[in-house]
């Protein structure tokens, strides 16, 4: 068997993938730069490279792209600690066989590192072409596991052509994932269209997706292209489409089918090269039950699926989110950005967003425009953002409160003050373990609650939680808890 190769420049890490390697029986071989694995590899070949991006002498992008040049079926795993878009599908482009985040979970990387090694066994991965594309800024902003499985999803997509159906509350950023689905692909030369329900009037829906004729109707005084050719070449983003009328959801299908239609008040059939990618914050499914929308446009649309989390979900994004948001905002308005105190971003991560990102950003423009002080504090929050956090609810000595298979907000003050009390209380009464005891019921609460949000799926709460499969299977059963 050949050894895995480890390229890391930080030796803390290297040392314990050696002792999970080694755990397993798997031989492996570390370094602390690329360039000394360029020069082993003209002497042999590993069969899984795991690299880590960002070293001193070096750049784990850089070595993907010679190894993929000089050993195109070698697996290759990147590592980062700085997880944004741009790290992903720059990592999915250049053939990387998957994006680990730091801090991993020790299973779900040696799980990982065995799934790479019966893809080298198999020997099925061909050369892949390189793309040299790179970007300066972050497109999405996220750290959160939730949101790694969107920059995932991105970089896997990069090179297809499929629709794409893209779920999620309403300002969770469904556009711009649209956007970068684009922008990261095959038709990114092409145009990117934009077609909202809410935006265009009703009577004029059909008109403004597939254009009209001179004097098709009152009004018409010259041929319109309609969202569809306009987007020949490129992609048709359909924003909302759970909102769009039956009528017009039958002439969609229609289209779609055959990649043919007509415009208003036409009679030649036009064809368009355009690639869909639809959002909707509805639940396309319930919505079909209902007889409210097609079920074969539904099947047409659903494609490839792609959730995107809402804050709540995803609520240690907020600071960084946050800080980007009030440096934007001073930007667009020409004036010198005002700092978040560590208070206030303590206190956003206790309200709710149910406008999600959006809500966070319109928030942050407030606070630039209406704040005086240069450091913001609690005090500075609008008085109906303090209401809404000092109404959520308590929980007290770690109990779960689900509610509507909603994990409700809580407070981090209240819990961290309640497990507080509770260890005191043991200590007082001589309690054996209490220590071993309080982990217990900390675990036993976070795994409830994550199998409580994704209605018991094990590989989703586990993927929620930042944790291995092997590792919310093990902790489940000796818990006694039944998903």
């Amino acid at each position: 068997m050949k050894p895995i190769w480890i390229v890391d420049d930080d030796q803390s890490i290297r040392w314990v993938l050696e002792k999970a390697l080694s755990r397993e029986n798997i031989p492996h071989k570390s370094f602390s730069n690329p360039n000394d694995v360029i020069d082993a590899l003209e002497k042999e070949t590993p069969q899984v490279l795991i690299s880590d991006i960002r070293m001193p002498r070096g750049n784990g992008l850089d070595l993907l792209q010679n190894v993929k040049v000089s050993h195109p079926q070698l697996p290759v795993i990147i590592m980062t600690a700085y997880s944004d878009l741009d790290s992903a599908v720059s990592s999915f482009q250049g053939g990387a066989f998957e994006y680990l985040t730091k801090p991993f979970d020790i299973d779900k990387a040696v799980e990982l590192i065995r799934r790479a090694m019966e893809q080298s066994e198999r020997n099925q991965s061909g050369t892949k072409e390189l793309s040299g594309w790179r970007q300066d800024s972050t497109e999405i902003i996220g750290q959160a596991p939730a949101m790694q499985e969107v920059f995932r999803a991105i970089g896997r997509l990069a090179q297809s052509h499929s629709t794409v159906l893209i779920t999620g509350e309403s300002g969770t950023g469904k556009e711009l994932v649209a956007q970068a689905l684009h922008r990261h692909s095959p038709r990114a030369k092409g145009p990117f269209v934009t077609f909202s329900t809410a935006a265009v009037p009703k009577d004029l829906l059909e008109s403004e997706l597939f254009g009209h004729e001179r004097g098709a109707f009152a009004g018409a005084l010259t041929l319109r292209r309609g969202r569809f050719e306009q987007a020949d070449g490129g992609t048709l983003f359909l924003d909302e489409i759970g909102d769009i009328s039956f009528d017009l959801q039958t002439r969609l299908l229609r289209a779609l089918t055959d990649g043919h239609f007509y415009r208003v008040g036409g009679q030649d059939p036009i064809k368009a090269n355009v690639r869909i990618i639809a959002s909707t914050h509805h639940n396309l499914e319930a919505k079909v039950a209902a007889g409210t929308f097609r079920e074969d446009l539904l099947h047409r649309l659903n494609v490839i699926r792609l959730r995107m989390p809402s804050l709540r979900e995803r609520a240690e994004d907020i600071p960084i989110l946050a800080r980007y948001f009030m440096l934007s905002c001073a930007k667009s308005l020409n004036v010198e950005p005002k700092k978040l105190s560590d208070e206030v971003l303590v206190e956003m991560g206790n309200i709710p967003f149910t406008g999600n990102v959006r809500q966070l950003e319109n928030l942050c423009h407030w606070l630039t425009v209406m704040t005086s002080s240069n450091v913001i504090g609690v005090a500075d929050l609008p008085a109906d953002i303090l209401t809404e956090v000092n109404q959520q609810p308590i929980l007290m000595q770690g109990e779960f409160s689900p509610n509507n298979s909603m994990v409700s907000r809580v407070r981090s003050v209240d819990w961290e003050s309640g497990l507080g009390l509770l260890a005191v209380k043991m200590l007082q009464d001589g309690d054996k373990d209490v220590y071993d005891a309080l982990c217990s019921k900390f675990e036993k609460v976070v795994l409830q609650a994550a199998l409580e949000v994704t209605r018991g799926r094990r590989v989703e709460a586990a993927q929620r939680l930042g944790i291995g499969r092997n590792t919310i299977t093990r902790k489940l059963q000796e818990l006694g808890i039944d998903d």
